[in-house]
């Protein structure tokens, strides 16, 4: 019988940081983490950071492989006629045990410009957090960049950031040009662009591993960040069952929220692309027609082809998805 392609889980890449923790470990099972793992890639098409197939008959073999292979049978004809090889999405698990630097990303004219680069929007599930923990999404009144470089340079960048107490559950959509940073005590699911591209604003006065500063981008920062000032930047949903709830509509992936404690069927006829689950709660059985069950645990990520386009998630316990795709 010919094999054929089956939901596909990737081994994670761990990143070791300065700001990391041992919740990736904890809360979501990771193996083998590093001291002070701050991150988790999930699913990766990044340059030197290509995930890798970890269960089935194409274990070992890496993702942008696999595209050159399966083409629009894994990530969708029109996903493959627009990326080629690159795969268009990187899905992280990060675990800020301490504040990650004040940053901002490109929009893509501005790093292909610079960078020969795509640019970087992306959007934050927050899975836990401790009590009283914030992050940052722009600023809190309308500057411009001389009011900007005085804060720097006075040391009170605090005083015009837009500081956001966050809770589980809450989500927050970050398009490229808004300064932003991931607070101490959050634990967070980040979908993106496939893009390393980011400029470092502050770094809280901390020094590196070799007891220096890390460097700082503030000639490109100045040029792409947005001044105008951001409220309310909490994404509103309503928490519904068993269905698919949107939480993201971007040119760059569309995200659902799936709270699942029963059988769903899904139907993927309409959408041209593969779909990615990334389990932040419980367990799920995915079926599909003519394979073998995969299950999904809480901290695991599985990729859908783009030729599977009927399968059924039976949660064995109440659960929760992260739902993802891209509207080409």
């Amino acid at each position: 019988m010919e094999k054929t392609l089956y939901p596909l889980k990737f081994k994670s890449i761990y990143k070791q940081v300065i700001w990391g923790g041992d919740k990736l470990k904890e809360k979501l099972g990771k193996k083998g983490t590093p001291e002070n793992c701050g991150e988790s890639w999930e699913l990766s098409g990044v340059a030197d950071n290509v995930s890798v197939v970890a269960e089935g008959f194409l274990s070992g073999n890496p993702l942008d492989d696999l595209i050159e292979i399966y083409m629009g049978d894994l990530v969708g004809d029109k996903v493959f006629d627009k990326f080629g090889l690159e795969f268009p999405v990187l899905i992280k698990f990060i675990d800020a045990n301490d504040h990650l630097s004040v940053q901002v990303h490109p929009d893509d004219e501005y790093a292909a410009k610079h960078h020969g680069s795509r640019g970087k929007t992306e959007m934050w599930y927050i899975i836990d957090n401790d009590e009283g923990a914030e992050l940052i999404s722009g600023f809190n009144k309308d500057i411009d960049e001389k009011v900007f470089m005085e804060h720097l340079e006075n040391k009170s960048l605090k005083e015009i950031l837009n500081f956001v107490p966050v809770n589980k559950g809450d989500v927050y959509f970050l398009p490229a040009k808004r300064v932003h940073a991931i607070g101490k005590g959050i634990m967070l699911a980040e979908i993106q662009q496939t893009s390393d591209m980011t400029y470092r604003i502050y770094d809280w006065d901390r020094v590196g591993a070799d007891g220096n500063p890390r460097e700082l981008h503030l000639d490109h920062s100045v040029k792409v960040m947005d001044y105008q000032k951001q409220s309310d930047v909490r994404t509103k949903y309503d928490r519904l069952i068993n269905q698919s709830v949107n939480l993201a509509d971007c040119p760059y992936f569309t995200t659902g929220l799936v709270e699942l404690d029963q059988v769903v069927d899904k139907d993927f006829s309409m959408i041209d692309s593969f779909v990615i689950y990334i389990c932040t709660e419980g367990r799920v059985m995915i079926n599909y027609k003519n394979g073998e069950p995969v299950y999904i645990n809480k901290g695991e990520t599985v990729l859908i082809p783009a030729m599977l386009k009927e399968i059924s998630l039976i949660p064995e316990e109440k659960s929760t998805l992260l739902e993802v795709y891209l509207k080409v």
